[in-house]
C-alpha cells in the first residue's frame, strides 16, 4: 500500500495503525506469551511495524491510532456481561463513525498533519463504568467481569491469546495508552464526537440483549 501510494503520487495518506507492543514488552519478556514466534499482540505489532515503511518510502502520511469497542454477551446463566482482563483500568473507546469523521478532520487540516501520529477516542472508561452505561441504556443489568489475562487467553475462541495479550498491554500501560488517544484532540477534529452514553442513546436498540 505504501509503495502504491508513492507511485500514484497520493498527496496525503492516513495509515490506521496501533502500537508495536514489543517496544514495551520484548519477545524475551515472560509477562505475556509470545505468539507465532515474533509477536506479543499480532494485530497491534504488525500494524505498528508497518509505520516505518511509510516513513522510509517518504509517503506523506498521518498515523491514526484508533480505539476499541465490544458489546455485552450472555453468560451461561443468561445474564449479560462484559469480560476484560483490565482490573479497574480505563479503556479508550470510540464510535466507528467517529473514526471516519476524525480522519476527515485530519484531511481537512492538510499538510500540517503529515508526519504526525494522532490517537482518537470518544471517552476513557473502566469496565465497571461501561457496564453501568450498558445497564441504563438496555434497561437490564450488565455486569463487568474482570479476569486475569491468563484466564482470558484460555477461553479458546479464535484470537483469545491475541486479545488476552492486548488487554494486558492496555492494563499494564494504561496511562501511556490512554494518553495517546486524547479526547480533546479527537473533538477538535470532529466536533460531533460521541461519548459512550451518546452512542448508546442512538444504538442501544441494535445491541442483541
Amino acid at each position: 500500500m505504501a509503495r502504491t501510494a508513492r507511485e500514484a503520487g497520493v498527496k496525503h495518506v492516513i495509515w490506521s495503525t496501533l502500537e508495536d507492543t514489543r517496544k514495551r514488552v520484548p519477545l524475551s519478556d515472560g509477562r505475556m506469551p509470545t505468539i507465532k514466534g515474533k509477536y506479543k499482540v499480532p494485530h497491534f505489532d504488525s500494524k505498528g511495524e508497518a509505520d516505518g515503511i511509510f516513513a522510509e518510502l517518504g509517503v506523506p502520511a498521518t498515523f491514526l491510532k484508533t480505539s476499541f469497542g465490544m458489546g455485552p454477551k450472555p453468560g451461561p446463566d443468561g445474564k449479560l456481561a462484559i469480560t476484560f482482563p483490565m482490573d479497574d483500568k480505563k479503556l479508550p473507546g470510540i464510535a466507528a463513525e467517529d473514526i471516519g469523521k476524525c480522519a476527515y478532520g485530519i484531511f481537512k487540516r492538510g499538510a500540517e498533519m503529515i508526519g504526525k501520529t494522532v490517537g482518537v477516542a470518544g471517552e476513557h472508561l473502566t469496565g465497571a463504568q461501561m457496564a453501568r452505561a450498558f445497564s441504563r441504556a438496555l434497561g437490564k443489568e450488565v455486569s463487568y467481569n474482570s479476569v486475569p489475562p491468563e484466564v482470558y487467553r484460555s477461553f479458546g475462541f479464535p484470537g483469545a491469546d491475541d486479545l488476552g495479550n492486548m488487554f494486558q498491554y492496555k492494563r499494564d500501560f494504561e496511562a501511556e495508552y490512554c494518553g495517546a488517544r486524547d479526547t480533546g484532540i479527537s473533538r477538535a477534529l470532529n466536533p460531533e464526537l460521541l461519548t459512550f452514553a451518546g452512542w448508546l442513546e442512538r444504538n442501544a436498540s441494535r445491541i442483541p440483549a
